[in-house]
């Protein structure tokens, strides 16, 4: 049973996060401004410390603030957001050469980048062997890449390929050359005709968060993409693990018959 002394502390804690979510959004507190010390707050507004501190760890679990340890608590500076959207899929961009994540990055004013993690042969994990119609633990060669948006990690990403698909092509290197793997497929004899994305949200692992920077109460996008050439035939399953506050996503497309 909750007592009348627990009831009216949960009020002043939603009333105080309440407050200092509308200053936020009011831009009385900006990106980067300190806020005051919890026995200001506690003064200011006439509640405990314990209020204080359930109503400060509210706001960094919806990614509002951030504490620095040893300098104080923060309005968290709002993270550059990379748009996605099916233009960046289109034959003019990477079959002229151009690789799609430097395309699209300049399309906003961006600075973005890939850096490998891992080239390799490995066991097709569940996800990549279902949508490759294989064994799971069939060998499958996998390009592990970060992607950095302004300096910050945004994105990781690994795409799959079997291995009559990608043997004894640029794929297998690190540079895959202009275009990027699209545009290699192509030219390897593999015309791609439709791609299928999968959208799902979710918490992120303690590696994942720590890779990406990612503050308290930060979710993740799983994204996987499958792309398919003619007959069908999947020839690349990727998959994305994207931080959910440096993101979104926009489909423009003809209403189907």
């Amino acid at each position: 049973m909750t007592t009348p002394d627990a009831e009216n502390s949960e009020n002043k804690q939603r009333q105080l996060a309440g407050t200092l979510i509308e200053k936020i959004e009011s831009g009385e507190l900006a990106p980067g401004d300190k806020i005051a010390t919890f026995d200001e707050l506690a003064s200011e507004y006439g509640v405990s410390l314990t209020v204080v501190r359930n109503a400060i760890d509210a706001l960094k679990q919806l990614g509002l603030l951030v504490t620095h340890q040893g300098k104080g608590t923060f309005v968290r500076k709002k993270p550059v957001v990379r748009r996605h959207g099916t233009d960046r899929y289109g034959r003019g961009v990477w079959g002229g050469g151009r690789a799609i994540l430097v395309a699209e990055a300049e399309a906003q004013g961006i600075e973005a980048k890939q850096e490998i993690r891992e080239l390799a042969w490995v066991p097709a994990p569940p996800f990549v062997a279902e949508r490759f119609g294989i064994e799971v633990g069939t060998e499958v060669w996998v390009r592990r890449r970060t992607t950095l948006i302004n300096e910050r990690p945004n994105q990781l990403g690994d795409s799959y390929y079997e291995r009559a698909v990608v043997e004894g092509t640029r794929i297998m290197q690190e540079n895959t050359g202009p275009g990027g793997g699209f545009k290699v497929l192509e030219d390897n004899g593999y015309p791609l005709v439709d791609i299928q994305e999968e959208l799902s949200t979710r918490m992120p692992s303690w590696q994942e968060s720590g890779v990406l920077h990612l503050s308290p109460g930060t979710p993740v996008i799983d994204l996987i993409r499958t792309t398919y050439t003619t007959g069908d035939k999947p020839v690349e399953v990727f998959r994305a693990v994207i931080a959910g506050d440096m993101a979104s996503f926009v489909y423009k497309f003809p209403v189907p018959e």
